[in-house]
């Protein structure tokens, strides 16, 4: 039992102030924010919804504003120069939904006329928002005689929100590419500028020669500047871990990594601070954050869902994106949904990323949500949760045969036309794995391809089943088992101690239903 008090948990609120001064909790980022400040002046930094980026600008602005009592006892505070004080302007588009070109130009004006009453500089005479925002910068700098500090925080929301509709997400992203572009040529009056968001849209389509910006996304020393690591759970948060498994909030929340394997990896604060309120493992993050576009684009894409746990990628693929060109692997990445789990150089120093799920409730929830895209009802679902664990725990194979053909004989035909996964080799695959991901086992895929082929291995109850799929024109041959043992997949288990069942799985394309399911037990 830990003997520090206990304090209050943050959850929802993103002032520095706030935090520091009613007893919260605190995890010190000073030391990240300091080598930030000091490196250089012009940043990106792109991360997932609900990761801390807001509470981040806050911290940056009452640090820029001199405001040293906040500061006390963190790791900044005898390395900081109180004496100087920074003007800030700052930026939102966290708010509402903008839907067009003259939406957007009224939030940005509203948010320019803010900063001005706020920061008290007389009203501009210049009409458009380029002057506006021009005016704003240079006035700060004349009227406080220090260089202006600018943070901007859900740069990429509006066009976030209007993805499915690329004519709209363009229309916003040229009126915020208008605001943004004023940077460039305000460099003379500007000390420091950093803009979040969950995605990086191409310079050149949003920030019109904007160059400059140092992209720290992925850089190494900058990995933990948002979320918790492991030492801020022990420590930090010690007094909330009583009564909770701690291996088990490990393989929940932790996971998420910015610059490769060896990098720490962190946990999403969201999900961490509910659980501690709440004394019970949830999909936190997962239901309060996941953006409605992500489902619909990986279900137009056919994604085979086997892949998601080892899905390679170049690094110039995961910062492609743009309202015409979204790569799958970089929509997954960015929202925060696959992480970097390793890197690997074929080529000296051209390195090629895998990725995969950050963690439980990711690939549980996000499985679940594409469960109706892979044609599951609401009802299939239901008789998911209620069915198929009993069976796993007591091994009842034939039972898993019947429930699984039915499952199969239960997809519409009209599904099967209308629906651009049915035509994919590896629906049959993807909608056995997803089921057993949605559940929450322990899923491992041996062999992901987006050839229809997948090897997985399902850890649960004290037994390891071992399933091999095969897609046939029609008729059975019995290689799928066959293989499973050709191969000597077992060989690697057979110390655990646990029975081993062996599945072979075929199916028909033209049939569409399973016309094998041979077992073998060890």
């Amino acid at each position: 039992m830990s003997s520090t008090p206990r304090k209050k948990l943050s959850i929802g609120i993103q002032t520095f102030a706030d935090i520091r001064e009613g007893g919260y909790y605190y995890v010190d980022k000073t030391p990240a924010i300091h080598r930030l400040v000091e490196a250089g002046k012009y940043y990106f930094l792109s991360r997932p919804r609900r990761f801390g980026k807001s509470l981040l600008l806050d911290t940056l602005r009452c640090l820029f504003e001199g405001r040293e009592a906040l500061f006390e006892g963190l790791y900044i505070h005898d390395k900081w120069d109180w004496q100087v004080r920074y003007p800030v302007i700052r930026l939102s588009f966290a708010d509402g939904v903008m839907q067009s070109r003259d939406d957007i130009d009224k939030r940005i004006r509203y948010l320019l006329r803010h900063n001005r009453e706020r920061l008290r500089i007389d009203a501009t005479q210049a009409e458009d928002i380029p002057g506006e925002f021009a005016d704003l910068i240079r006035g700060v700098h004349e009227k406080y005689g220090q260089r202006v500090v600018v943070l901007v925080d859900e740069y990429d929301k509006p066009i976030l929100d209007n993805l499915l509709d690329p004519e709209r997400a363009r229309e916003l992203r040229e009126g915020l590419k208008n605001l943004y572009s004023v940077l460039k040529d305000a460099d003379p009056h500007l000390a420091f500028v950093l803009l979040t968001g969950v995605s990086k849209f191409s310079k050149v389509s949003l920030f019109s020669g904007l160059n400059n910006l140092n992209d720290i996304t992925l850089d190494a020393p900058y990995a933990t500047i948002c979320g918790y690591t492991d030492d801020d759970i022990d420590t930090v948060f010690a007094p909330e871990l009583p009564g909770l498994e701690r291996s088990q909030i490990k393989h929940w929340y932790n996971g998420y990594r910015w610059g490769g394997q060896e990098v720490t990896a962190v946990y999403n604060p969201f999900d961490v601070l509910l659980l501690f309120q709440k004394r019970q493992f949830g999909a936190y993050w997962f239901e309060s954050a996941t953006p409605t576009f992500l489902v619909e684009v990986l279900k137009q894409r056919g994604v085979f869902t086997p892949a998601l746990t080892a899905w390679h990628s170049r690094p110039a693929l995961l910062s492609r994106f743009d309202v015409d060109d979204i790569a799958t692997e970089a929509l997954l990445f960015q929202t925060g949904y696959l992480t970097l789990k390793g890197v690997r150089e074929e080529v000296p120093n051209r390195p090629i990323y895998r990725l995969g799920f950050p963690n439980q409730e990711v690939e549980a929830s996000l499985n679940e949500a594409l469960l109706p895209v892979l044609g599951l009802s609401d009802d299939a679902l239901d008789e998911l949760i209620l069915k198929l664990p009993g069976l796993l725990k007591v091994a009842d194979m034939a039972g898993l045969e019947t429930y699984f053909k039915a499952l199969y004989a239960g997809l519409p035909h009209d599904w099967y036309r209308n629906n651009p996964i049915a035509r994919y080799e590896g629906h049959y695959a993807s909608v056995f794995y997803s089921h057993f991901a949605a559940l929450g086992v322990n899923v491992t895929v041996e062999d992901a391809s987006h050839h229809g082929k997948v090897d997985m291995t399902v850890d649960f109850a004290g037994h390891l089943y071992l399933f091999e799929f095969k897609v046939m024109e029609q008729l059975p041959e019995g290689s799928a088992l066959e293989q499973i043992k050709a191969k000597g997949y077992a060989d690697k288990y057979r110390g655990q101690g646990k029975p081993i069942h062996l599945v072979g799985v075929e199916f028909s394309r033209e049939r569409r239903q399973i016309v094998a399911f041979e077992v073998e037990t060890e």
